[in-house]
């Protein structure tokens, strides 16, 4: 169906905003992506983008084109999945994304075993620890890990995952070990995870007399979780994490818990998906097998 293929090369290419991103998720080399918009040009006998050498926009035709031809691939893509019901043999493409320590640890480590039980099912992992857009991402799941937005999607909570605040020894050594929530606030350098949008400019703190909400600064910040943590290992500031992420350095003393009897508020773990995928069996299936799996290890 090279029509058919030539037009979810074209909205992707239009969504991601390039030929080669466009190329890259469907797999396809950039050449092989041109080609198959220049093709799809042709057919239709205009042009659907204009090209300069440094931006690529739709036309005016070009947009009205994408607007209907999303909704054809999303019908094909909707046959095809109560199609594979029917057969029982779940197939093709699932888009999942996940928080990069979470997929590194948890989701990464799991899909072989479930490619194994569905081998006919292409599972295409993204990790970043930036929120996505499921619709404008065309993400079949969501892994999240913290508070949701209102969202309309459908969710599964898979647990409430234990935070603490860590830091080297060789860094409390320096800065003295905080003894109450305020001396964090005093002279201690907090490391943050923050990026557009970002919801975490506060730690809040489990304390005897209730949530304890704490409007944090420090020197540093980044948009990735791991770089955080590197930054704690090397003695530069007190961190805030999923207690799973750090429990080897914390086992280890590479790391040391900072406040353990008022650790952070445990933060939701939960898995996002669109209504209308319910209907798609590989994505149940991948859910399904997904928390069965993730809840043992998240005790």
């Amino acid at each position: 169906m090279p029509y058919v293929e030539s037009i979810k090369v074209f909205v992707r290419v239009v969504e991601l905003g390039s030929i080669t991103a466009g190329g890259r998720d469907l797999r396809l080399t950039p050449a092989v992506a041109s080609n198959r918009v220049k093709e799809l040009e042709k057919r239709l006998g205009m042009r659907l983008f204009d090209r300069t050498t440094r931006k690529l926009r739709t036309t005016e035709a070009g947009a009205v084109y994408y607007e209907h031809a999303r909704k054809v691939i999303d019908a094909l893509n909707d046959s095809e999945a109560v199609l594979a019901g029917f057969s029982g043999q779940p197939r093709g493409a699932l888009r999942v994304s996940t928080p990069l320590g979470v997929g590194q640890r948890l989701i990464a480590p799991l899909i072989p075993a479930f490619s194994a039980k569905h081998p006919e099912v292409q599972v295409q992992l993204r990790l970043s620890d930036r929120r996505v857009d499921m619709l404008d991402d065309r993400l079949d799941v969501a892994f999240v890990l913290g508070d949701l937005p209102d969202s309309n999607f459908k969710q599964r909570k898979i647990a409430d995952c234990p935070r603490t605040l860590a830091a080297s020894p060789a860094y409390l050594e320096q800065h003295n070990t905080p003894q109450t929530p305020e001396d964090i606030l005093k002279a201690h350098n907090c490391l943050l995870l923050r990026y557009p949008r970002s919801p975490e400019y506060f730690w809040t703190l489990q304390t005897d007399a209730g949530p304890q909400k704490l409007s944090v600064s420090g020197r540093f910040d980044a948009d990735t979780g791991d770089v955080l943590t590197e930054w704690a290992l090397a003695g530069e500031g007190i961190v805030n994490k999923p207690r799973f992420e750090i429990a080897a350095h914390l086992a280890s003393g590479a790391l040391v818990e900072v406040l353990p009897d008022t650790p952070p508020q445990p933060t939701p773990f939960v898995c996002l998906y669109p209504h209308r995928k319910l209907q798609d069996p590989k994505v149940s299936l991948f859910i399904d097998y997904m928390i069965n799996a993730l809840k043992p290890q998240l005790r």
